[in-house]
This record gives structure tokens, sequence and C-alpha cells, in this order.
């Protein structure tokens, strides 16, 4: 993959795939005049992390497209990797350029659970969350595809069915009315064989008793037969939330001959807040903070055994597997385990207690799960620059 060079083209091009490989990088206009703009207003700004900063920015206040698209483009590369990683080590029926499409989608999800005060860099929270994200995709897309629609809501929780019925569209009083046909379907239709996912449609009788307890419990007159048709639209609404097809942001716009989806994205943007956003850049705070913690987690790190540093660092530097890495410190599997996450406990712990006494910030369980986070991307990412205490 040829590099890019220069905010502009970092910021308006996507990988263009040929035989599932990289091919060219293919600039959007729109995103192209977006950002030249905004250079030739303040040329100064030259680093890429003020820029991701700005359009982070922009899409938390604004929820803006034109951001959404930015932040995509500058997340190519890691998303590429990400994906021919992925297709790679999973057996499936996916390509790299499918795995690659699915990963673009959680773009949204990566912004909603990106932190600045936690993460000090995108691009590494990305490959994380890119790895996740596909990675779970697949684990619940394989259970959606072996398994019958009638096992499927066996196996769905309460929590899981409503997403899907709101991912579908369905208003709340047809959710109400689904969930409860999907509880009384589970009271009476069980199954004794140990391979639930084949479970098979419920006979006559079993559709009696079904429709009968939700008649009772909602007072309504309903049918079996209307009863099984709604379930099945449970169904199907669970395998699209589980599994979703996915849409790529150039692809044509429906009933149109030109244009693609990224043409419909807004071009006006204020420049009251750019201003707030480099006065804040300017603010040293921040940086000195992250300074200070990447400080504490290295003396952290320093302070190891020199077994556990070894650990470390075949694991995050050299990226072997746990069975790789106790084939080369010649012990056993399970302790490598242990021992990574009794590591990692201790690096946590360490973060969390800095950031209650020197940011004020509480550990709460939501702050704790992203320090948790942001600790394995640290580790990432120091690893991944050959940190001398990590060489």
């Amino acid at each position: 993959m040829q590099p890019r060079q220069g905010i502009m083209e970092i910021f308006s091009t996507f990988v263009q795939f040929d035989a599932d490989r990289f091919s060219v990088w293919a600039t959007d206009s729109k995103l192209q005049r977006s950002i030249k703009r905004c250079l030739e207003q303040y040329p100064e700004q030259k680093s890429e992390n003020f820029w991701v900063l700005y359009w982070y920015k922009i899409w938390q206040v604004e929820s803006s497209p034109l951001a959404v698209g930015h932040i995509s483009a500058y997340l190519q590369e890691v998303c590429y990797w990400a994906a021919q990683k992925i297709a790679g080590n999973f057996i499936s029926q996916f390509s790299i350029a499918d795995c690659f499409q699915m990963a673009n989608s959680c773009i949204y999800k990566i912004l909603k659970n990106f932190n600045p005060e936690y993460s000090t860099n995108l691009k590494s929270y990305a490959e994380y969350a890119f790895d996740r994200f596909l990675k779970d995709s697949f684990r619940l897309g394989k259970e959606a595809d072996i398994c019958t629609d009638w096992a499927l809501l066996h196996k769905i929780s309460r929590k899981r069915l409503v997403n899907s019925l709101t991912n579908a569209g369905f208003d709340g009083q047809i959710i109400n009315s689904y969930v409860l046909a999907w509880e009384c379907f589970k009271e009476l239709y069980t199954s004794e064989s140990q391979t639930i996912r084949k479970l098979g449609k419920p006979d006559t009788t079993t559709w009696q008793a079904i429709t009968g307890l939700y008649n009772r419990q909602s007072l309504s007159q309903l049918t079996p037969e209307t009863l099984e048709k709604w379930l099945s639209t449970c169904a199907k609404a669970v395998r699209n939330f589980l599994y979703p097809k996915f849409v790529s942001v150039d692809a044509p716009i429906p009933g149109q001959e030109s244009g693609d989806l990224l043409d419909t994205l807004a071009a006006d943007l204020p420049a009251s807040l750019l201003t707030a956003i480099i006065a804040q850049e300017e603010s040293t705070a921040r940086q000195t903070q992250q300074a200070q913690l990447n400080q504490i987690l290295l003396d952290a790190l320093a302070g190891l055994d020199i077994q556990s540093q070894k650990l470390i660092q075949a694991y995050y530097q050299q990226k072997l597997t746990q069975q790789q890495v106790a084939e080369q410190l010649e012990i056993k599997q399970y302790t490598v385990s242990r021992r990574l996450t009794s590591i990692k406990r201790s690096l946590l712990t360490t973060l969390t207690q800095w950031s209650q006494n020197h940011l004020h910030i509480s550990p709460t369980p939501v702050v704790v799960d992203a320090m948790s986070k942001s600790l394995e991307e640290w580790l990432n990412n120091y690893s991944s620059h050959a940190h001398p205490l990590l060489k």
C-alpha cells in the first residue's frame, strides 16, 4: 500500500480495491474541497492530530456527516490492515474487501466510544476497535447462520431482540406486542434436544398453546398463524441486526445514474468552532498530562520482573499468540494467560489511582472500562513503535 502524503490526501482519499487487494487511493472531491478550504484559512496547522481532534469535535458537537467522512478517510490504512488480518485468520466466505467494508461501518461506534481524555491516539484505538468489531461480527454472524429461526429466538436476549426490532424500524407498540409473543414462545416451547441450534418449528398444538397464553396476557384474539408470522418477523430482524448488509459510502445513489453517497455530505462548517478548537489545542495541559501518564505506565512496566517483561515483549511487540509465547518462554499456556491478566490488572490499578489523584476522575465502572481499553491501546501503540522498554 502506497503511503499517503500531506494532510489534504490523508483526509480526503479512500482505498480502492482491485481483485481483493489495494489498488489506488481514490480522491473524494467534496472532502478534498473541504480540507483545502480549512488549510487555506489556517495554513500553519500541519499536524494530523490537530485535524483529527478538529473533525472529532465537529462530529461531537454537530453530528456532522462531513466530519465522519474525513475521519473515515483518515482511518483507511488502519481499517485495511485490520481487514487483511481478520480475513487471513478467519475461515469464511468473506474477502479482504468484504471485511474492510464491514469494519468501515463501525466508524460511528468508534467515534462514540473514543475519548481523548483516555485515548491518546485515534488510530491506535481504531485498530483495536476494528479488530474487535470484525471478530464479534464473525462470531455473531456464524451463530445467526447456523441457527434455525426458532433456535435463534430461543438464544436471543430480550435486550437484543428489542434492539433488533428498533433497528428494523418498528414503533414501540408493535415492539411490545412482538416481545410479549416472544416471551410466550420462550415459556411454552422448549426442546430436550442437546442441539438447540437445529430446533424446528413448533407443532400445531404448541402454536395454539403459545397463542392462548399471548391472548390471555394481552386480552387479544390473535390467531396462531398471525403469531407465527410475528415471530418469523422477529427472527428476520434479529438476523439483520446481528449480521447486517453493508453499503459502501461511495456506492451509487439509488435511482440515479451519477453521484454517490458521499455527495450528500454537507460542506458548511462554522469558523467559530475551528477557532475554539485551535485555542484548545494551544493549551499544553493535556499534553503535559499525557506525558505524565506515559511515564507512570513506563515506570510500572520497568518495575516488572524480567520474565514478565519478556512476556510483554513477546505478546505485544512480536505479536505472538499465547501458545507461541508459552513455547518461547518454556512455560504453560495458561500461565501466560494468567500473567498477562495479572500484569494488565496491575497497570490498570496504577492508571486509575493516578487519574483519581491527579485528574480527580472517580473510578466508576464506565471509567474503568474506558481506561482498560485505553491501556490495551497504549500497550499496542508503544510496542508497535519498538519503545526501548520493549526492545
